[in-house]
């Protein structure tokens, strides 16, 4: 199903792909693919070395993540491979119990990245705030950058103007033509250059070693017990819900730089599927690379799943074929590459002195906690976690404010009604029964819920206790204006709730 180009498709209805009636779009796709590919293997190899395995490990991983996702995925032109969020969450399962258990854990995690897909966890996604969302981008945006810098320090002072010029060709070169991405041609400059004049600067051959055959499928050598269950049982729902927090987090930065809407279900099943075909051909499992996807789909323009699929089958090429070739390319020209990904990433106007003076402060906190604690952890999905709880916890003050109790007298003196104004749930609806004046009412008090919302027990609690309060002084309360919604929630608990006096 790669060969559609919508984010969307029917598996009933088949359309003839744009890269295949447009020589100028399969340009677009091969170029982009390849550029992915060559920026996928230093990063391949450092995620290995995170998690404590040999580097063919991630380079396999990166090679079946893609060429998988290209297929199953449901965000055309996303980029999945081995990660660091994934690494991390591994390491200690490889470091403990060997590489068996960590492939084992990989492809349970996979399992269960499908389960979930299939009990929509897809649809949390949409109470993720866009603070949060801006949060992720711009730690993001900074994680690039820091994982640049060990290659900008202690190293030969040639790497410095190799770095400025390939920064220099992918700022000016668009401006000039974008027949070919500004990367490809930075790599391909500096590599000649490199190799022309004997310059002894890190290439990617310094970051490990390449492997020469190809992967084979197989089972994990690990004992098929319950044991083995208990053991990758915690790491592989770590790997299924890191691994699908950043895709899906992924995917929906794709839709908004691309302007086009992806089945985010698919998208999960197909991360599941991803990961699973990957366990069984000794991959380290992974989930969708922001960068690498920043650079297919921003810096090279990529929108279909063409490039996704190319970049999987050219990484294998280059590290298996070329090896020697690619070995050559120095890690000034990745870095700049990487360089330029987390400067477009970065949302500026975020921080812009005129936008903080207009956002409110519980926003700019949210997004805040959301890029300290993924700095903080080196971990995406635990920022997004304790942003979107932040994020709850600002809410829940703000809304506890809205809630407002108006009162009247009937003409005739025997009738006092209150008018409730907001929405009722536990932090709003404890102050609730402190605005009733119990002593002095008349004998009739009507309680008017038209404005109002029940959201839970504690508001139905704090009814039932005002209600109270009114007749044991001997005085009738009659509660009236619930919605639907409301009417059915109070009706269903009111005085079946333990009341305090």
């Amino acid at each position: 199903m790669f060969l559609q180009s919508s984010a969307v498709v029917s598996p009933s209805r088949w359309s003839r792909p744009e890269w295949l009636s447009s020589p100028r779009v399969l340009r677009t796709e091969v170029l982009a693919g390849l550029v992915v590919a060559l920026a996928l293997i230093p990063e391949a190899i450092s995620f290995s070395i995170l998690a404590g395995v040999d580097p063919k490990i991630g380079l396999f991983a990166s090679f079946t993540m893609a060429v998988t996702i290209a297929f199953t995925g449901g965000r055309p032109a996303m980029i999945s491979a081995a990660t660091g969020a994934v690494a991390l969450v591994i390491a200690p399962l490889a470091r403990d119990h060997g590489l068996g258990y960590l492939i084992a854990a990989v492809i349970l995690g996979g399992l269960l990245q499908v389960v979930l897909a299939l009990v929509g966890v897809a649809k949390l996604m949409r109470f993720i705030p866009r603070s949060v969302m801006v949060g992720f981008v711009n730690a993001l945006a900074i994680l690039i950058f820091t994982a640049q810098l060990p290659h900008l320090i202690g190293v030969p002072w040639l790497v410095y103007p190799l770095v400025a010029v390939a920064l220099a060709v992918m700022v000016l070169l668009p401006k000039l033509t974008n027949v070919v991405p500004a990367p490809l041609i930075a790599i391909v400059l500096l590599t000649a250059v490199v190799v022309i004049a004997h310059l002894n600067v890190p290439n990617v051959g310094d970051e490990g070693t390449l492997p020469n055959s190809l992967p084979v499928p197989g089972l994990p050598d690990v004992p098929f017990t319950l044991g083995t269950l208990t053991t990758i049982a915690p790491y592989a729902l770590a790997v299924a819900l890191v691994g699908l927090m950043e895709s899906l987090m992924t995917a929906k930065l794709v839709d908004d730089i691309t302007d086009t809407h992806s089945n985010k279900t698919r998208e999960s099943w197909g991360q599941g599927v991803a990961n699973i075909v990957t366990g069984f051909f000794g991959g380290m499992g992974g989930c969708a690379m922001i960068g690498q996807t920043m650079i297919n789909v921003k810096a090279s323009g990529a929108r279909t799943r063409l490039s996704t699929f190319l970049a999987g089958v050219f990484l294998l090429i280059l590290v298996v074929v070329l090896g020697d070739v690619v070995a050559l390319i120095p890690m000034a020209a990745l870095v700049a590459v990487m360089i330029i990904v987390s400067v477009g990433t970065f949302d500026w106007h975020s921080i812009a002195p005129a936008t903080l003076k207009r956002m409110p402060a519980g926003e700019i906190i949210v997004m805040l906690v959301t890029v300290a604690a993924t700095l903080a952890t080196h971990n995406l999905a635990i920022g997004v976690v304790l942003g979107v709880l932040a994020a709850m916890v600002i809410f829940a003050r703000r809304v506890a404010h809205l809630v407002e109790v108006t009162s009247v007298l009937d003409p005739d003196g025997g009738t006092r009604i209150y008018h409730v104004h907001g929405a009722l749930f536990f932090a709003s609806s404890n102050d609730l029964v402190y605005q009733f004046n119990y002593a002095d009412d008349p004998e009739h008090v009507v309680i008017d819920m038209s404005d109002a919302h029940i959201w839970d027990a504690s508001s139905v609690a704090a009814l039932d206790a005002i209600t109270t309060k009114y007749q044991s002084r001997g005085k009738r309360v009659d509660i009236v204006g619930l919605n639907t919604a409301s009417a059915a929630f109070h009706e269903n608990l009111a005085g079946k709730l333990k009341v305090g006096h």
